[in-house]
């Protein structure tokens, strides 16, 4: 368990907080580029706490500036898109994607003040369907050339949803490989859904997936640090010979990357939008199929409403729990959707989860490891250091990967087959390098 005070230090993300500042290092998702495929692309946000406006020029380029306009303080989110920039209805202030304050035309003629005035603004990047923002000190560190980021857009699938809980807790489920076998265990082992099918398909091939869950209760964990933040093996044996193995990251400092089936994988962040709200924002990849995205958006529109991107099911309808499913059909009662599932599980903790009551065993090896990188780097941040994962100029195509496989093996050599069935894998997709 923690204390009140270290709970807060991780947790807490507004500006000035020590966790806030950490995560501030890093480019962050600010929304999808989806969100402004519009006649009108400007978009009111709020990051950390932080009320945003991001917009795209005529250009192209995406801008994120304060909300609150520099001259008198009211609302860009209302502003005119036009002549380079977003401009302010009240004086008709003009301002483009790094701020600069381009027009002031109540100004006398002449004046230069718009030269001496600028609007708080942030870098943003468009990667395969979300645009990233920089919100820390100095120039930002280069974008990194990870799966998620360097496979071909037809390869790819981007999508969000809304949390009403703080983002550390959302985070740390994804760190958690021991609690599939309970949260998402499912009774009957054959399904027509086609949503929520990360533990629905078969294990190579043959038992299963939902069948070896039930009857391997306590996985082997093991947790390796990395460069880039924190592998983790859930392994379980299917028989005598074989080892179920499933690899998955932490990308640090708030995403995890976890394979759906044999050729797609998943890069979540986990992102605040202050300090008891947080969107997940995902980047869904194929290695060697591409992405059919209108049905991954069907699919998803099955369960979040647009613009929102709020989940149908939800606390305030108790998360559709029916008492007959779950004593016959799954383990939470709370439907297919293994999605539901988790957002249950983080949401139901408190919108801050009080960590000074906790108890923490064997299984949450990966929440403790994960918890005390966060820590150190945070303290890191506050000396005057550089935290891990902040990569230079040079330095975007150092980490690759990461490798997030679902797979079989034996139980003599998993520590090597799991490597080379991503590289057969590799070996076969169009666009994917060996990362090693």
């Amino acid at each position: 368990m923690l204390t009140a005070e270290q709970n807060d230090r991780i947790s807490r993300v507004g500006p000035g907080s020590p966790g806030g500042n950490l995560l501030r290092r890093y480019w962050q998702p600010a929304a999808l580029v989806e969100e402004l495929e519009t006649n009108r692309p400007v978009k009111a946000v709020t990051l950390m706490g932080e009320d945003l406006v991001l917009f795209k020029d005529e250009a192209g380029d995406y801008g994120l500036i304060h909300r609150h306009c520099c001259h008198r303080g009211a609302d860009l989110s209302y502003g005119r898109l036009e002549d380079g920039g977003l401009r302010c209805p009240f004086h008709g202030w003009l301002f483009d994607v790094n701020g600069t304050c381009l027009e002031q035309p109540a100004e006398p003629a002449g004046s230069t003040f718009k030269d001496k005035v600028r609007q708080p603004s942030y870098p943003c990047i468009a990667r395969n369907g979300v645009v990233f923002t920089y919100m820390g000190p100095g120039d930002p560190p280069a974008f990194p050339e990870f799966d998620c980021f360097v496979a071909p857009d037809a390869y790819t699938f981007a999508f969000k949803g809304f949390w009403d809980c703080n983002w550390l807790q959302a985070m740390e489920v994804g760190v958690d490989p021991a609690h599939a076998s309970f949260l998402h265990r499912f009774f009957e082992d054959e399904s027509d859904e086609d949503y929520g099918l990360q533990f629905r398909g078969r294990v190579d091939g043959g038992e299963p997936l939902t069948k070896l869950l039930r009857e391997n209760e306590c996985p082997e964990l093991k947790i390796e640090n990395t460069d880039y933040g924190l592998r983790l093996f859930a392994l379980r044996d299917v028989d005598d010979t074989q080892r179920h193995i499933r690899v998955t990251n932490c990308l640090f400092p708030n995403t995890i990357v976890i394979p759906m089936n044999d050729d797609m994988t998943f890069a979540q962040w986990h992102v605040p939008i202050d300090d008891v709200r947080s969107w997940w924002v995902t980047i869904f990849w194929g290695f060697r199929e591409e992405v059919d995205k209108q049905k991954m958006r069907d699919d998803r529109l099955q369960t979040y409403t647009l613009p929102d991107y709020k989940p149908r099911v939800n606390r305030d309808n108790n998360y559709g729990f029916d008492a007959d499913e779950q004593k016959n059909l799954t383990y939470t009662g709370m439907g297919m959707d293994i999605n539901v599932h988790d957002q249950w599980a983080v949401e139901s903790q408190g919108r801050i989860q009080d960590r000074t009551i906790e108890h923490l065993g064997s299984t949450d090896k990966g929440v403790t490891a994960y918890r005390k990188m966060l820590m150190s780097a945070i303290d890191a941040v506050e000396r005057g250091e550089e935290p891990p994962m902040v990569l230079k100029n040079g330095d975007a195509g150092k980490y690759r990967g990461p490798i997030s496989i679902d797979t079989v093996g034996t139980q003599a050599a998993w520590e090597s087959e799991w490597i080379s069935h991503d590289r057969k894998r590799r070996g076969e997709s169009p666009w994917a390098s060996d990362p090693s």
